[in-house]
């Protein structure tokens, strides 16, 4: 669980900046925090059910 937390806030922190990068305001920031976060977050599930089933 806790690769799955750190994934989404790396990818929250790197959403935000990649749309203030691009000169967006705060609901573009928001908007791609959510996005990058969701999408990480779901990398990050893969790999914690892959280093599950190795240990297991």
């Amino acid at each position: 669980m806790v690769v799955v937390l750190g994934m989404a806030i790396l990818g929250a922190i790197l959403g935000a900046l990649t749309a203030k990068k691009r000169n967006g305001n705060g609901a573009d920031m928001a908007q791609y925090a959510t996005g990058y976060g969701i999408a990480f977050a779901l990398v990050g599930l893969v790999i914690s059910l892959v280093l599950v089933r190795l240990v297991a």
